[in-house]
């Protein structure tokens, strides 16, 4: 074990007192170089005479390591420690960090998808992960301390009230709270000191290590780029608020010589090895080569985690994204140029928070490479365009120029007193975000049966929960109304009843099944229990179902409904429909919901019987459906509907469609065509990117008993019918990539041992069928079971072939190719290594 982890510090029979666990951990911040700013001694010093500590200090001054020392303190006491996080990205990373300093065995991991060691004395979780124990357990969960990153998320609108539940219920825990934009928290400690009897104390400091740079641009945004280039003010961040305006800035600076000769080669050496086979993905290579990379939501994970490696590396100089920065990704920036101070918020246009634009600004400046970060904002384009005018007209002698108007669309006004009140002003105060449901009150009501028999209890916790909750004391009646309605509400669907004692009880079988966060989950199986497995549809009925519980890919509905409207439009103007009666039909076209008046039905039933999903909204849509009943390639399907700018929104709905399907659909229901669309869309998703779902089926493969360093150990193999259903539609895949002679989507079909396969040599092999015999055949008969063979030929190794039907049906031709894994049981792509493609 090495001296430099925390754990190996903790001596054997514990220490004599806490003064000891102070020197310890500071000699270990020594050891490893590191030197403590005055407010990261404060909060710790804090911490260790057992306060707890608000910790309100800008972006990269050392907030994590402060949350090493109360994990550390709790560790060294034999205590359970807790970090917690809005986002998955930001609890991984954080649980691989920790890994480190104490140790895999000690360190868990638990989010929405899986979970790893989760008994270790230090978890990484998600807030609403965090809630839910805090609902279901309280104090009795044993948590000493809670380490609350990112904690402004505490007035999101929808996620905050998973950051004030444990406040509320944890009395006996010690909590650092943590952020870069707190505001003023005073009644929050306030409330936090009152519920635990313990002290909470502010630590504020606006001292940045790497002190800002304000200044606000009259220029044309390429003129201010230029110069923040010519200046050496790079790595340049440029903040949009859509994934559009981001891409079309990106390539508005292809006409730009961000980078040398000698560092566009050594860009090129980094990506070498790179998949860029999307339809997207030509373009970020193209950009990335440049020296620009882009960064938003709608790319696919690979590519985004291409253009954070390098940029840690100093490879890029100009990055165009979104505000997603504001986050934390991990991404070094010296400069920080707003293109807008605006941005819409899914209800209206408003000008940025001081919040969102210091959470944003505060990543400019590398420390320890930058002396000064710049934080720079556009003037509208409307105010620069006439300000150059008039300044023509009066080099011309002129005392007028015709000028722009503003925006009509996407636009909310700012001038240079917006931007000195965003850059100085302190945050907006956190708002309590405290709401009820019947999901939160079933979950207090299964705890105090189990642990007291009368369910009733639960209902007297939620009560006193509100009262001593943040909110107002307007909405604390509110909101203890409408707790009495959700009782009558389960009283009156028959799910609580009173037994000849007088004791409230939840109906028989809830408990088991009731899941706090996928209400719909208990839909869906009801739902699949009506289906025959024996009727033709009774695969795709069961995706449809599935889907309709899935959050809505807003892009790609979108499009597909863009797209029937486009066909509607031209069919009714060949007819001669009237333009006014063609306007009113294509409003009425929707995105394809097949099933959907039939799904529609039975959640209404089912609500009427479960007032639980009250507030929830069935959404019928046709995705994965139809993929997979049309056969199309990931590829195709973003061509077809015109996504490749957003490709990584398909996928993460891909992603989630498949673990919903896995997790949902009982065994005896999962039928052999079932089982073969799931293995089309498992295949699918490898040969993409595997990035969402890999790490999911490692998590998830599991009891959540194994540690880190001792990951689950999947063998596809074992379930030999998925298995082989798997093989079999990557052999599908390629030979519809053959069909079409799409030589690029067959060589991302198909494994490569080091370097991607090369799409000339797939058309090599293929070019003698296609002279003989004309294209490969990809239909019904093509995919039968007869034409693919799946041999064993030794430990985890198999030898596989796919015949490729001629116009005779003499199958002479034949894909041949092999597959291994016997140094990885679950590859995170494709399976199938091609040998040849011949007779």
């Amino acid at each position: 074990m090495s001296e430099q982890r925390l754990d190996a510090r903790v001596p054997e029979q514990g220490f004599a007192d806490p003064d000891q666990v102070l020197e310890t951990f500071l000699g270990w911040a020594e050891d490893t170089g590191l030197s403590l700013y005055p407010h990261q001694e404060e909060a710790i010093l804090e911490l260790m005479s057992g306060q707890h500590v608000v910790l309100n200090t800008p972006t990269g001054s050392g907030k994590s390591l402060v949350a090493m020392a109360l994990h550390f303190q709790t560790f060294a006491a034999c205590g359970r420690t807790v970090y917690t996080a809005p986002i998955k990205a930001l609890v991984s990373e954080k649980f691989f960090a920790l890994c480190e300093q104490f140790g895999a065995e000690n360190v868990g991991l638990m989010t929405g998808d899986g979970a790893v060691n989760r008994e270790a004395p230090i978890l990484c979780c998600t807030a609403e992960i965090l809630a839910n124990i805090a609902l279901r357990e309280g104090d009795e969960a044993g948590i000493g301390s809670v380490v609350m990153d990112e904690f402004h998320y505490y007035a999101d609108r929808d996620r905050g009230m998973a950051w004030q539940i444990p406040l509320l219920v944890l009395k006996k825990t010690r909590f650092l709270l943590m952020s870069a934009t707190l505001g003023d928290t005073a009644q929050i400690r306030a409330d936090l000191t009152e519920q635990t009897g313990v002290e909470a104390v502010e630590v504020r400091s606006s001292e940045r290590p790497v002190p800002l740079e304000h200044s606000y641009s009259l220029k044309p945004v390429h003129e201010t780029i230029d110069a923040l280039l010519e200046g050496g003010r790079a790595p340049i961040y440029i903040v949009h608020f859509t994934q559009r305006s981001a891409a079309e800035q990106a390539q508005a600076l292809m006409s730009t010589n961000v980078c040398t000769k000698d560092e566009k080669a050594e860009i090129l050496a980094e990506v070498r090895g790179t998949r860029f086979d999307s339809p997207f993905g030509k373009t970020v290579r193209r950009f990335v080569l440049h020296g620009v990379g882009l960064h938003h939501a709608g790319l696919l994970p690979r590519y985004r985690m291409l253009v954070e490696r390098l940029a840690q590396k100093g490879l890029l100089k100009v990055i165009c994204g979104t505000d997603t920065l504001g986050v934390g990704i991990n991404v070094p920036i010296r400069t920080v140029l707003f293109t807008k101070l605006c941005k819409y918020d899914g209800q209206k246009m408003r000008l940025l928070r001081v919040r969102d634009f210091q959470q944003i600004a505060g990543r400019a400046g590398r420390a320890g490479f930058d002396t000064v970060g710049y934080v720079l904002a556009q003037a509208p384009g409307h105010i620069i365009d006439n300000r150059r005018a008039a300044e023509k007209a009066a080099a011309k002698g002129k005392r007028k120029s015709k000028s722009k108007a503003p925006p009509d669309r996407g636009y909310k006004h700012w001038d240079q007193a917006t931007f000195e009140r965003l850059s100085t002003g302190a945050p907006e105060v956190l708002l309590s975000r405290f709401e009820v449901d019947h999901g939160r009150l079933l979950s207090l009501m299964q705890h105090a049966e189990e642990a007291h028999g009368d369910a009733r209890l639960g209902v007297d916790v939620l009560l006193g929960l509100i009262q001593r909750s943040h909110a107002t004391a307007k909405d604390k009646e509110r909101l203890a109304e409408k707790t009495s309605v959700l009782v009558e509400d389960l009283t009156a669907g028959g799910v609580l009843q009173v037994d000849e004692d007088g004791r409230l009880r939840l109906v028989a079988g809830l408990q088991r099944d009731f899941s706090l966060h996928h209400s719909l989950s208990l839909f869906l199986v009801g739902a699949l229990e009506g289906l025959d497995p024996q009727e033709d549809g009774h695969a795709l009925d069961t995706i449809s179902l599935t889907e309709s519980i899935l959050e809505q890919p807003r892009a790609v509905l979108m499009q597909q409904q863009n797209k029937a409207r486009e066909a509607l439009h031209w069919k009714l103007k060949g007819e001669g429909v009237p333009y006014e009666d063609r306007i009113e039909q294509l409003q009425q076209v929707s995105w394809p919901m097949p099933q959907g008046e039939w799904i529609t039905a039975l959640f209404q039933a089912y609500a009427s019987q479960h007032p639980w999903v009250q507030g929830e909204d069935i959404r019928p849509k046709c995705v994965v459906r139809e993929l997979v009943e049309q056969h199309m390639s990931f590829s195709g399907y973003v061509v077809e509907y015109g996504l490749e700018r957003s490709e990584g929104v398909l996928l993460r709905y891909l992603s989630q469609a498949y673990k919903a399907l896995l997790n949902n659909v009982p065994a005896d229901k999962q039928t052999e065509p079932l089982i073969e669309m799931l293995a089309t869309l498992r295949a699918m998703l490898a040969r993409v990117d595997s990035t969402l779902v890999t790490e999911w089926e490692r998590l998830a493969g599991g009891d959540g008993t194994q540690t880190a360093d001792e990951p689950v150990a999947i063998d596809i193999s074992q379930d030999k019918k998925r298995f082989h259903a798997r093989i079999r539609a990557e052999l599908h895949a390629l030979v519809r990539a053959l069909s079409l002679g799409d030589w690029e989507e067959a060589a991302s079909s198909v494994s490569g041992s080091d370097e991607p396969v090369d799409p000339a040599e797939i058309e090599d092999m293929v070019s003698g069928f296609v002279e003989e015999f004309g294209p490969v055949r990809f239909d019904h008969s093509s995919r039968l079971a007869q034409h693919t063979s799946i041999r064993p030929v030794g430990r985890l190794q198999w030898e596989v072939s796919q015949r490729l039907p001629d116009p005779e049906d003499e199958g002479a031709w034949a894909i041949e190719g092999s597959i291994d894994l016997r140094e990885d049981a679950n590859p995170p792509g494709p399976l199938l290594r091609l040998r040849r493609i011949g007779e």
